[in-house]
């Protein structure tokens, strides 16, 4: 019989652990690294009644825990966090950027600015819970912050934080020379394209970012990457270089999309995307809005604002 039955091996070190919930992803991969104080922690999953009681099962099995590392502050990563301190008194540390991330989520005002941004994107439902579904969430101080190219110890193996922008600004991932192992959190996924968005005003061109940062993995030779979703990467470069070009598919598709037209966000989204009720249009409406800036900053689109909208419209060059 296994010593712990919730969780699937990986490595003498190295322990994965499946967090299912009954929204959004559906699921995250949260990693136990083992080391002489315990294991460390790295992403939680959402709190919901099935993550807190797969946990409970899973601590219960022997499980000692030296502290939680968040890659970011998106709550089906950090979601879990304030019940770790509170019910298990686990330290938790997350990057300088997510704790400002975290606390400019619980500031109202933002609610009210993804409302607004929303609008003038021609978003026709906007519910009242949108952006602001968990933000029970983000109710934890940490008990400590780190920072880019900042070594941290995840287990007994020392790890070198990285920082890279793009599906959150506060993004990071960590990396072990020796192993040569990549937790790539929500930055590189298997299989799954994890959403490019401006999820708050501070996100200038998130797409640019994200090229970036997929661009610096490329420098860390890596045999095993370990992805917040979906299954392992044993080829990150390879993943990397896919993700690249789907996203220049994309960009391409709505360059041909708005032709000679003027369009909407919320109109190009239709057109790639078929009609979709809330909230399943929330996602997908970010993505489209991250291209469509990231395509007017590059020179190939320009916006007109109209009666409180913004049109897309291509350069005649």
């Amino acid at each position: 019989m296994d010593q712990y039955p919730t969780l699937t091996k990986i490595s003498e070190e190295i322990y994965q652990l499946v967090v299912r919930y009954p929204f959004g992803m559906f699921e995250m991969n949260s990693y136990l690294f083992r080391g002489e104080n315990g294991f460390t922690i790295v992403d939680t999953g959402s709190k919901a009644k099935e993550s807190i009681e797969l946990w409970e099962k899973t601590l219960a099995s022997g499980i000692t825990v030296e502290k939680l590392v968040l890659t970011h502050a998106h709550p089906d990563h950090c979601g879990l966090a304030k019940w770790f301190q509170d019910h298990y008194r686990v330290p938790v540390f997350i990057s300088s950027l997510g704790y400002q991330e975290l606390q400019r989520k619980r500031n109202h005002k933002r609610v009210n600015w993804l409302h607004n941004f929303l609008r003038s994107h021609d978003c026709p439902e906007i519910s009242q819970n949108i952006g602001n579904s968990e933000a029970d969430a983000y109710e934890f101080e940490p008990d400590g912050v780190f920072e880019n190219q900042q070594l941290i110890k995840l287990g007994n193996v020392t790890y070198n934080t990285i920082w890279t922008p793009g599906h959150s600004y506060d993004h990071f991932c960590f990396y072990n020379q020796n192993q040569q192992v990549m937790l790539t959190g929500d930055h590189v996924l298997g299989g799954l394209s994890p959403i490019i968005a401006p999820w708050t005003e501070n996100d200038e061109n998130p797409i640019k970012d994200n090229f970036s940062s997929l661009e610096k993995l490329k420098a860390y030779s890596t045999k095993l990457a370990l992805p917040g979703h979906g299954e392992l990467i044993y080829n990150l470069n390879d993943r990397v270089d896919e993700m690249i070009k789907s996203h220049q598919f994309r960009l391409q598709q709505i360059l041909n999309i708005v032709g000679n037209e003027e369009k909407t966000a919320w109109q190009v989204c239709q057109d790639i995307y078929g009609t979709l009720s809330a909230p399943k249009f929330f996602p997908p409406l970010m993505a489209t809005i991250a291209r469509l800036i990231y395509l007017e900053k590059s020179g190939k689109l320009h916006s007109i604002l109209r009666n409180g909208k913004l049109y897309y419209k291509r350069d005649s060059k």
